[in-house]
């Protein structure tokens, strides 16, 4: 079997690899603290389950949906947009529903970039964006984010022939993994270079609900003109628990839009009508679940940073997402400090290494588990002198 040259380009996806460790040592009877895979444990919320139970019940949903999503969908996308980001959308032309955001930007790869093509990178960052580049035969430029540039990537140093080449600026506020925010003038910034180099700005909004004391997360279209130039992906995973169900949607530049929708109308078939009947549910549902649920996340956030601050860590406390971008140990590699961790106190965490070179230094933990799992992963550092 020859399998396709391009195959060896990429590494293993790093989760994949971190859920196969989890498993090796579970089977070996350790109690694993999990602070690796970005998946919520708390339940999708019950209204939202009681909408799919309605839709299946009227057996009307097992024929081919609308590549580009059901029409009611795009409808209520459009809504929400408005309400919570007082963006115009128009739903025939401006939203298309995906099967999970990541689908998205993968695909959204094939439909602007040729080989030698270049993607402006964000280092570190959601590894999706430089292989998808990879696959599509371009190539990535990294832009560094780090503590002293406030995990925003500097737009200014990109050298001359390296623009020349590029298709893409992707930007990922909220911040997988830093958990980094960025405000009005970094978007207004990102759009201005974007019009000014003939670029298509791509922003991976997948966190903008979870947000804390007070901080609440825009649109990238929210800036004068943006939609000139951007098109934004948004996921319903973390907002409302539903990683597994797979619905997401991209919005923005209609010319954009319609490019992605034109590639999945030859690659995937659509979501499946029920999901995206119990999307508009929570779209346009109450949004007290998520509230709720980001009081749940603020508290683990709370427990997580003050303990680790006890045990010598010194790093920004997170306004939004539920990740927390920790640096590790002077001297001490991510891959190192990670191990340690695991091997010590039965801890998992991301080394930070893997989500690109600037990432070393890091380890990112997810608090998708209760507080008094949290505490005991401290309990169990400071009793190992970590």
């Amino acid at each position: 079997m020859r399998k396709s040259k391009r195959l060896d380009k990429i590494p293993p996806y790093l989760f994949v690899k971190i859920e196969e460790k989890k498993a090796e040592l579970i089977a070996k009877g350790i109690d694993i603290i999990d602070f690796g895979i970005g998946d919520p444990d708390l339940p999708t919320p019950d209204h939202i389950f009681e909408k799919m139970h309605e839709v299946l019940e009227t057996k009307e949903s097992a024929n081919y949906p609308s590549t580009k999503g059901e029409l009611s969908f795009r409808k209520a996308v459009a809504t929400w947009y408005k309400k919570r980001f007082n963006v115009e959308l128009n739903p025939n032309n401006e939203v298309c529903s995906l099967i999970g955001s990541k689908e998205g930007l993968a695909h959204l790869t094939f439909a602007f970039i040729d080989r030698g093509d270049i993607s402006l990178v964000p280092d570190p960052a959601y590894p999706v964006y430089g292989i998808s580049t990879t696959l599509a035969g371009g190539e990535t430029y990294n832009l560094p984010l780090t503590k002293e540039n406030h995990f925003l990537p500097d737009l200014e140093s990109i050298p001359d022939d390296v623009i020349k080449k590029a298709k893409i600026l992707y930007v990922n506020y909220p911040n997988n993994p830093t958990g980094a925010v960025a405000d009005k003038a970094f978007f207004e910034e990102a759009v201005e270079f974007c019009k000014k180099n003939n670029l298509l700005l791509v922003s991976d909004l997948a966190y903008s609900e979870m947000g804390y004391d007070g901080f609440q997360p825009m649109s990238a279209l929210e800036i004068s003109g943006a939609k000139d130039v951007t098109i934004e992906f948004h996921s319903l995973s973390k907002t409302y628990n539903m990683t597994g169900w797979r619905i997401g949607m991209a919005v923005g530049n209609k010319e954009a839009v319609q490019t992605l929708a034109t590639i999945k109308s030859n690659i995937d078939s659509g979501v499946f009508k029920a999901i995206q009947f119990a999307a508009i549910e929570a779209l346009s549902g109450s949004q007290n679940c998520v509230v709720a649920n980001n009081e749940i996340f603020r508290e683990r956030r709370d427990v997580l940073f003050e303990g680790l601050k006890s045990l010598g860590f010194d790093f920004p406390k997170p306004k939004a997402t539920f990740y927390m971008w920790v640096p590790t140990p002077k001297g001490e590699t991510s891959a190192f400090f990670s191990e340690k961790l695991l091997e010590k106190c039965g801890i998992l965490v991301v080394p930070g290494i893997g989500y690109g070179a600037s990432g070393e230094g890091y380890v990112r933990f997810a608090i998708t588990l209760p507080k008094e799992r949290i505490s005991l992963a401290i309990k169990r550092m400071k009793e190992q002198g970590i």
